[in-house]
């Protein structure tokens, strides 16, 4: 009898070899290279046309440098005074405006005043019809204007905003450290991008020149609309004082939007936000980057609404043209100085008598209300306020 064979022993399971891991692994590397190199070549190609969007005004700055002997000394401090300026200029994308020509004036300036611990942001309005000493400035073609007592929106005619620059430095003895213009179309943009700004009207509105139909009451404006609203004036009470309070309002409900809609968090909103807000802007080399500009909305983005004032500049009906305005001083001066000194603002619906010396002391000491807003107001709130005074 044969003894039986015995059986097979089992096979183990084979393993994965070690060169088909090594080349699944290194496949997965690559995959991995490839899709973080991908983002970034996109991240740096957006990154790349946000800052080619913005315009730099190297011209402001070569003219702005050969006056450098007339200019206030920089602030000591980390304190910034930026001028933000709205061209009306009718040129290129802004033909539908009007004629061209190659001039255009500002009608809207304001300047911003960042204290050094960026605790809060004041921003003044100069009116447009201010009469003030403009100096002699270059004119685009090369010569020269005359210096002359005339209304302040004609230096940005007359030299652009080396000139408006130079004249407000002149009234207020505050350096302009930077500079942004704005026109009509990059305003249209900007309030498209972030879903449109809620407004209040008391009454309907309808201004054909400025391509303006509104209902009354609390409502959201898109570009056209919201561009008509802050330049119209004949539909309203015909005055630029109205007009400017209407734009500070609308800049208080536009900080709101900003903040309350997730635009600066959210990338499905923020890169609309910014490539408008890029594309509309001509700054001067000290602002014309994505990421000086970024450096900057940090800077500010702990602010409270409450602490983001607007205000203006306390002026009067000119002695010798009813149709324009001179500065009440010295509350002016007290302003200018507190400014100029990096000290508090506050505003109010109420304003201390302008005339009254000693309320307004020119060293700045004095703690006077100036009429103003701040960005936490509702759109609302001045009708609420009115009809309930009624």
């Amino acid at each position: 009898m044969t003894e039986a064979s015995p059986a097979p022993a089992e096979e183990p399971e084979p393993t994965p070899r070690p060169a088909r891991r090594r080349r699944w692994l290194r496949w997965v590397a690559l995959g991995t290279s490839v899709l973080v190199l991908a983002a970034a070549g996109v991240s740096w190609a957006l990154y790349q046309r946000l800052n080619g969007n913005i315009t730099t005004d190297q011209d402001t700055a070569e003219e702005l440098a050969r006056h450098e002997d007339e200019r206030p000394a920089p602030a000591p401090s980390e304190a910034q005074n930026i001028l933000l300026l709205g061209s009306d200029s009718r040129d290129g994308s802004n033909s539908e405006y009007g004629r061209g020509g190659g001039t255009a004036r500002s009608d809207t300036t304001m300047l911003l005043h960042l204290p050094k611990d960026r605790s809060s942001a004041t921003a003044m309005s100069l009116p447009r019809d201010l009469m003030v000493e403009i100096p002699s400035c270059r004119k685009p073609d090369g010569s020269r204007s005359e210096a002359q007592l005339a209304q302040f929106n004609w230096a940005f005619e007359f030299g652009g905003a080396a000139c408006t620059i130079r004249t407000v430095e002149q009234l207020t003895d505050i350096r302009v450290d930077h500079h942004m213009i704005v026109d009509f179309t990059g305003f249209k943009d900007i309030v498209n991008a972030v879903g449109g700004v809620e407004v209040c009207l008391a009454d309907a509105v309808s201004d054909t020149d400025a391509k303006l139909e509104l209902e009354a009451g609390r409502q959201v404006l898109q570009g056209e609309d919201a561009l008509g609203y802050v330049r119209a004036r004949k539909s309203f009470d015909g005055s630029d004082t109205q007009r400017m309070d209407r734009q500070q309002q609308f800049l208080g409900s536009l900080v709101q939007k900003v903040r309350t809609n997730g635009v600066l968090l959210n990338p499905t909103k923020l890169y609309p936000f910014l490539d408008a807000a890029t594309s509309a802007l001509t700054a001067d080399s000290g602002l014309n980057s994505l990421k000086e500009l970024y450096d900057l909305a940090s800077s500010l983005r702990n602010i409270p609404e409450d602490q983001v004032r607007f205000l203006t500049v306390p002026r009067k009906q000119y002695t010798l043209d009813a149709n324009r305005d001179e500065l009440v001083q010295p509350a002016a001066d007290q302003l200018f100085t507190q400014l100029r000194k990096d000290r508090p603002i506050r505003v109010g619906d109420q304003q201390d008598d302008p005339t009254d010396g000693k309320k307004a002391a020119q060293d700045g000491s004095s703690s006077s209300t100036y009429r103003g807003m701040t960005a936490a107001r509702d759109a609302c709130a001045a009708d609420s306020a009115k009809n309930g005074a009624d």
